[in-house]
């Protein structure tokens, strides 16, 4: 340190000597002796011009000086100063004023801020001598250089730190890795300071760094990503060249082992147990297996390939997205009746190989993968994939269609039961045997309605409901000549007053729902009744046509207006097929050109329409139906009428209709309320003047008129009631004028009372004392039940116990 600190200040006081000395005036620097030649041309120049009386030279001051007096720098001194204060020195440029002063009198330079030469190297300044008293130049203006010597400062410093590199693993000694650079802001120029040196302190053995350069290098061979994958590696840069006293900085390296393809690939097992059930389609996965590699990435990635075995038809293997894993899937349908196992030999190979390490192969393994079939209950199977079926549409009810036939694959070999989807046949047009599978017709079968039937036909396990399968069964309807044909539609035509014989006035045509195989082919002729009639003609054109001629000229809507004119249409298919239409033909006013004008409506039939006869039976249909509506009319009209057999009336037991509102309680018009209480008062009140309605008859008369007095009066107790309902049901058989079955009867009677009096519970629970029930043996056989349930049954027998 104290060798440190002697040379630190060497470097600081030989600059500031040699400043002064360059700034002393030529006289107090003294000079060599000179010859008397030399001083006598010196004197004659003197004599000749004015001289500059003062010089200086550059000036050098150290950075970062941190004492605390202000630092001196040199002296400006002028041959005209004569030390009275008369001149004035000034000062300017760069940084004068903050970061040099001068003295004004005697010319002393110094810095009052810490220089730093990093921040700037030099300072151009321009100094001055002028009068004090007048301002005014003694000099001109001089321009010099203040330069900042540098000193080591700054340590060396890795700018892009922490590194980050990698290199491929099994590398070989020398390989580069990353190149390094430190940067030193001292002045390169000057001494070593800048001079780097680097070295590293952390990463041996296996890695180095060049010591001029910076370049990292490999300096172990083989080392295996697969053993240690990452290294931290710590360089450092010194200034001074490295030597003693000089700084240092220091940086990480984060270097890692880039992988390489020198692994082979290794199946973790030898031998691969799968199962699949046989109800799997084509395309499930079986199973995956995996050949293992130590390396990662693309030097990891496989390929498999079933290269032998008895499955290489049935299955295949593909591999998984991320390359690794192979997938076994299902490649044709599996059945466990047929072949229960199958044996597969895989091959996985990497990818991608790298050629420098293929001594280390072979990069390549293979497994054996034994895949079990499992049975599993299947659906009947149909002995085809679809029917079809042609029949034809005068095919007898019950006639067998086809029969579907289908089995169980499995080994239990269950019996299949039959039946028809009912949504693909609504209507029911066919049915099929439950065990044969025998398909049927149940209904007559219609090609213009429906000419093809799509039916669905079930196989069903009759051990397992749930295994159902379908065939789809396609009927085709074929045509019979069963329809006649019929004109296209329902013509009316006309014929003109002035129409001669001969004359076309329509063309007709047919049509057949029929479709036969050649076509068709219509014959056209007037009926037999019509065949000779004078007014009108037919013409087949043997093209499915026929025309209407007229046979005769002078018509006349005074005459007849109307014609009806039939004509027998027949076809050719076997059965043939006829019918008979009829063509209405009107007598119609025309012009010159033919054009219809105005027709009559009167109508005058031919033969072939209603006869006189018909006409007259259909006319006393309709009178003896205008008959019976009156009779039926006239019938209830009577039955609205009351029944009444007596002038009595007992208000008692009546059904009284009103058609109007009645008034609430507060009407007292209608009936006594109080001979509805008390029966025996009926009869008196209906004697004796009261409050009755008279505005309306009751619908229905009372019944009570006719129980004798002394049912009502006489007897006591339950016989007084009984009799009384007794008397009104004779009444009621016997009176033909007695109101229907299902009429109201009122019995607004209690009867004069019980032996049990109340049997209301509303009081019972007024006393808190247990209550007796043995009275009930008092009520006689009617409360025998209450009896045995609340009280004490008297018996006479012995007691079981």
């Amino acid at each position: 340190m104290d060798h440190l600190r002697l040379r630190r200040s060497f470097h600081i006081l030989l600059p500031i000597a040699l400043g002064m000395l360059t700034l002393l005036p030529q006289g107090l620097l003294g000079k060599p002796a000179a010859s008397a030649e030399e001083e006598k041309a010196s004197s004659s120049a003197r004599l000749q011009r004015v001289k500059r009386g003062w010089v200086w030279n550059q000036f050098f001051v150290l950075e970062e000086y941190t004492g605390l007096e202000p630092l001196y720098i040199g002296k400006l001194h002028s041959d005209m100063d004569e030390g009275d204060g008369s001149i004035k020195y000034i000062l300017t440029g760069e940084g004068a004023g903050s970061m040099f002063t001068i003295d004004d009198s005697t010319g002393d330079i110094h810095a009052i801020q810490r220089l730093d030469r990093e921040v700037k190297a030099q300072y151009i300044l321009r100094a001055q001598a002028r009068n004090r008293l007048t301002d005014i130049p003694l000099e001109g203006e001089s321009e010099f250089i203040v330069k900042i010597q540098d000193i080591n400062d700054n340590e060396p410093r890795f700018l892009d730190g922490p590194y980050h590199a990698s290199v491929p693993e099994m590398s070989k000694i020398g390989t580069s890795v990353i190149q390094l650079t430190a940067t030193d802001a001292d002045d390169p120029t000057y001494g070593n300071s800048a001079r780097v040196v680097y070295s590293i302190l952390e990463g041996q053995p296996y890695f180095s760094v060049d010591a001029k350069t910076g370049l990292v290098r490999v300096s172990l061979a083989d080392m295996d990503r697969e053993t240690r994958e990452n290294y931290t590696v710590v360089i450092q840069a010194k200034d001074m060249g490295g030597q003693l006293g000089g700084l240092a900085g220091t940086t990480t390296v984060n270097i890692t082992l880039s992988d390489v393809n020198d692994n082979p690939p290794m199946f973790d097992q030898r031998l691969y147990q799968m199962s699949v059930p046989e109800s799997d389609p084509v395309g499930s996965v079986v199973g995956r297996i995996w050949a293992k590699d130590r390396d990662i990435g693309p030097n990891a990635e496989m390929t498999y390939s079933i290269i032998d075995g008895d499955g290489r038809d049935t299955f295949d293997i593909s591999t998984d997205p991320t390359n690794h894993f192979g997938i076994i899937t299902i490649k044709k349908p599996l059945n466990f009746e047929k072949k229960p196992s199958y044996t597969l030999k895989v091959e996985g190979a990497n990818t991608h190989l790298d050629h420098a390490f293929r001594h280390r192969g072979p990069f390549q393994d293979v497994t054996i993968v034994h895949v079990s079939v499992e049975d599993v209950d299947e659906p009947p199977v149909f002995d085809s994939p679809a029917y079809y079926i042609e029949l034809p549409e005068d095919a007898e009810i019950g006639t067998v269609v086809r029969t579907v036939s289908a089995r169980d694959p499995d080994a239990a070999n269950n019996t299949v039961r039959y039946s028809i989807e009912r949504s693909s046949d609504i209507r029911k047009y066919f049915y099929i045997d439950i065990t044969s599978g025998s398909l049927m017709t149940v209904q007559a079968l219609d090609r213009e309605e429906i000419s093809w039937h799509n039916i669905t036909v079930l196989a069903m396990e009759m051990n397992n409901p749930t295994q159902i399968a379908s065939v789809s069964v396609a009927v085709k309807v074929l045509d019979v000549n069963d329809n006649p044909p019929s004109l296209t539609q329902y013509f009316e035509t006309h014929v003109c007053e002035n129409a001669k014989a001969g004359q076309l006035i329509q063309t007709v045509t047919a049509v057949d729902p029929d479709e036969p195989l050649g076509g068709q082919h219509f014959y056209y002729s007037l009926a037999p009744e019509a065949a000779n009639n004078p007014n009108f003609t037919l013409r087949d054109n043997q093209d499915n046509t026929a025309w209407i001629l007229t046979r005769r000229g002078g018509w006349s809507q005074r005459d007849q207006t109307v014609f009806y004119l039939p004509i027998f249409i027949s076809d050719r298919e076997q059965p043939v097929q006829t019918s008979t239409s009829t063509l209405t033909v009107r007598v119609c006013s025309c012009d010159r050109d033919g054009k219809m004008m105005s027709c009559k409506a009167e109508a005058y039939s031919l033969p072939a329409s209603l006869s006189r006869g018909a006409l007259i039976a259909i006319l006393a249909c309709i009178f003896v139906l205008l008959v019976m509506i009156l009779l039926m009319l006239s019938l209830r009209r009577h039955r609205k009428k009351p029944y009444l057999c007596d002038e009595e009336e007992n208000v008692h037991e009546n059904i009284v209709r009103y058609d109007d509102e009645g008034g609430g309680e507060e009407d007292t018009e209608a009936f006594d309320i109080a001979a509805m209480w008390n029966p025996r008062e009926a009869h008196h009140h209906n004697h004796h003047p009261g409050k009755m309605r008279q505005d309306m008859l009751p619908e229905i008369e009372s019944l009570s008129r006719y129980v004798p007095q002394a049912c009502v009066a006489g007897g006591g107790g339950d016989s007084n009631v009984q009799g009384y309902v007794l008397a009104k049901l004779l009444e009621a058989d016997v009176d033909p004028c007695a109101p229907p079955y299902d009429s109201l009867q009122t019995y607004a009677y209690e009867g004069s009372g019980s032996v049990a009096e109340s049997l209301s519970s509303l009081q019972s629970g007024a006393s808190n004392t247990d209550h007796e029930y043995d009275y009930l043996n008092d009520w006689g056989p009617r409360f025998k039940k209450l009896a045995e349930m609340y009280g004490v049954l008297e018996t006479n027998s012995a007691p079981l116990w």
